[in-house]
């Protein structure tokens, strides 16, 4: 009975963020989506990779060695594109959560999942027994005890009632228990600016957001203004609305290398346009 209640809470927590998964594929592709496992969690992890092991031992080299052979690329210009698809599907199921129903399932490392291969698509993400993070009034918030013991059901409730405690623990999950130390490990072995790799973080954030524009309550400009800072990376891409359409305009204000492939490419939005 406690394992279905769990259980329960769990579909529950992340419902939203499939349900905007499945609109998203609608409204633009599988494309967008193709990098996440379809329900976000999977039960068997076989055949995974689990994040954790991308900070240390042989795990980050093999993937670093599958990027070369995917980008047939020098091994910083793989490096960097493999983390711009990295942080991108890690914190999409979040940035979602968060957009769609203020529920973010935080990408935290020991709970992400990665495949990766030397042949497109070179990156697939899923999750295992993820926590939810949420407000105290969501109805899920009664399965929690308490935000130090609501990994009981996979839930935490953030102990300040605000949109801005969510994102900080966002920020902590992905960015600082995350992202940091795997920067890291990469900057040990090829040769990066950090600049260059946020900046991917920030651009991948953004067009993540600029997705679910019409499947997300209120306007979406304010929102990855929000979430940009919350991260730390706001000012590494600009954001704008295209006044002959309307539409969102996403500008990085770094590169992300793939114009040292040997078939160059210019990606939409890039600052050396």
């Amino acid at each position: 009975m406690v394992l279905a209640v769990q259980r329960d809470a769990l579909d529950a927590s992340l419902a939203p963020v499939v349900a905007t998964l499945r609109g998203i594929a609608a409204q633009h592709g599988d494309k967008p989506v193709y990098g996440l496992a379809p329900e976000v969690v999977v039960a068997d992890a076989s055949g995974w990779t689990p994040a954790r092991d991308l900070m240390s031992g042989t795990g980050l080299d093999d993937f670093l060695d599958a990027a070369k052979q995917r980008w047939n690329a020098q091994p910083h210009a793989a490096a960097a594109l493999a983390w711009k698809c990295y942080t991108y599907w890690t914190a999409l199921p979040a940035l979602i959560g968060y957009a769609g129903a203020r529920r973010v399932p935080l990408p935290r490392p020991d709970d992400v999942l990665v495949r990766y291969s030397e042949h497109q698509p070179f990156l697939r993400t899923a999750m295992r027994h993820p926590t939810v993070a949420v407000l105290p009034s969501d109805p899920l918030a009664a399965f929690a005890v308490s935000g130090r013991r609501s990994r009981q059901h996979g839930l935490r409730v953030v102990v300040c009632a605000d949109d801005a405690a969510l994102r900080a623990e966002l920020r902590r999950a992905l960015v600082d228990d995350h992202l940091e130390p795997l920067m890291g490990a990469i900057r040990e072995r090829v040769h990066l600016g950090r600049r260059t790799l946020w900046g991917s973080l920030a651009s991948g954030a953004a067009h993540a957001l600029a997705k679910v524009e019409d499947l997300v309550p209120g306007p979406v400009l304010p929102l990855i203004d929000e979430v940009l800072t919350a991260l730390g990376v706001a000012d590494l891409v600009d954001v704008t609305v295209d006044p002959s359409t309307g539409a969102l305009s996403i500008a990085r204000r770094t590169c992300c290398l793939a114009f040292t492939l040997p078939k160059p490419k210019i990606c939409t939005g890039c600052c050396i346009r």
